[in-house]
């Protein structure tokens, strides 16, 4: 399975370039028998701005802080979509 992000925040350049940043991705979960799915995830990315696949399930530190990630998503107009829905919204 491969992961292309669509939509992320924070964005790159709204982090601080010293820490690890927690971010909220909308992505297309592609995978190797040709299926394709969308869905969102948390995600890290290290000091240097890559992501942190490795490092497995996203620890969340707050309520509050997944809930700052996902308005600003929904500010954005990607953080309404259902995947549950067919026609995604």
């Amino acid at each position: 399975m491969r992961v292309q992000v669509i939509k992320e925040v924070p964005k790159k350049d709204q982090r601080d370039a010293n820490d690890w940043n927690l971010c909220f991705q909308w992505c297309l979960y592609v995978y190797d028998d040709g299926r394709s799915e969308n869905g969102y995830r948390f995600i890290w990315r290290n000091e240097k701005g890559n992501l942190q696949p490795s490092r497995g399930q996203a620890r969340i530190p707050s309520i509050e802080k997944a809930s700052n990630l996902i308005n600003q998503a929904r500010e954005e107009g990607w953080g309404e979509f259902d995947t549950t829905r067919k026609e995604g919204k």
